[in-house]
């Protein structure tokens, strides 16, 4: 328990850190944007690149176990939000994606190398590679069908894929995949440059998604953000592990999956919403409220694994 308190409660405490900065305007918003725009661009690439041109087993059984349990959740949440609560289908679009799309970089990175040193962010670099790739391509569909066909889907697919394409933490996995299996050497100069670069973006990370949440709005639509809240932390785990122990996915794998999934709702998922203008307060309030409900659900989730 005091292990869990020493690695999970700095986690938090940043992110409360970084809201308290925010609201209390300690920190100019120019200089959230500069510190958003350094973990970004280039502390979290670094991170990234320097863990993924490491020594590491694959991370494709992680992977698999991980977007199978994703997509299920995405599809159970689409179904509720269409026959239970009657939304339509653009809402019930954003409303699974917010079960779905989880803030695996500025939480889950500093969680799992907190918890797994380099050897699980091996496995979780696998898993955020192709989040974005799969889930908002997904979403995207979803939203033009919706939209009765107001943009060609092709042409609206394709600049969401050339965004996601260049997306600097996406570019640093898929380089860091080149490097490593083609053996290209690291200079230890540029080694020392990524380690060094690298230690800030967990923490500034952290920060920084604990400024954002301000803008988010919990109060008008909680009963139905708890409710995807409860899909993202609680159900999406749950058949994460069911894929995993159907495949036997090994523990340190297992571990690394179960953490990703249960990561709160990311924000790209709102700014999807909003473009389409699809359940936008909705979205925030579940980015929000799954933020703040994680503290437990993921303490709960690691007392879980040390015990395993």
């Amino acid at each position: 328990m005091m292990m869990l308190l020493e690695i999970v409660l700095p986690i938090f405490v940043l992110i409360g850190l970084g809201y308290a900065s925010a609201k209390k305007k300690w920190v100019s918003d120019e200089g959230l944007r500069g510190l958003s725009d350094f973990v970004f661009r280039l502390a979290m690439p670094c991170l990234i690149f320097n863990g993924a041109t490491s020594p590491h087993q694959g991370g494709g059984a992680t992977a698999l176990a991980f977007f199978s349990g994703c997509l299920a959740a995405y599809a159970l949440a689409m179904l509720v939000a269409r026959f239970v609560l009657r939304m339509k289908l653009g809402e019930a679009g954003t409303f699974g994606l917010n079960a779905a799309f989880g803030n695996t970089a500025m939480i889950g990175i500093p969680l799992v190398l907190a918890f797994y040193g380099e050897a699980g962010l091996a496995q979780l670099l696998a898993i955020v590679g192709l989040h974005s790739l799969i889930l908002l391509p997904i979403g995207t569909i979803v939203g033009e069908i919706a939209q009765s066909g107001r943009a060609p889907v092709l042409k609206i697919l394709k600049s969401t894929l050339v965004s996601v394409a260049q997306n600097p933490i996406v570019i640093a996995v898929t380089l860091g995949f080149v490097v490593y299996q083609a053996q290209i050497p690291v200079p230890e100069a540029a080694r020392r440059f990524l380690q060094m670069t690298g230690l800030a973006a967990a923490p500034t990370a952290l920060f920084c998604l604990g400024a954002t949440l301000v803008a988010f709005d919990a109060r008008r639509d909680w009963p139905s953000a708890l409710l995807c809240s409860a899909l993202k932390l609680l159900c999406m785990p749950l058949l994460v592990w069911l894929v995993g122990r159907a495949i036997g996915l090994p523990p340190l794998q297992m571990a690394v999956a179960l953490l990703a999934a249960a990561m709160p709702t990311g924000a790209n998922a709102f700014f999807l919403s909003r473009r389409y203008n699809a359940g936008a307060e909705r979205s925030g309030a579940t980015v929000l409220l799954s933020t703040l409900l994680s503290v437990f659900t993921v303490a709960a989730l690691t007392l879980m694994l040390q015990a395993g």
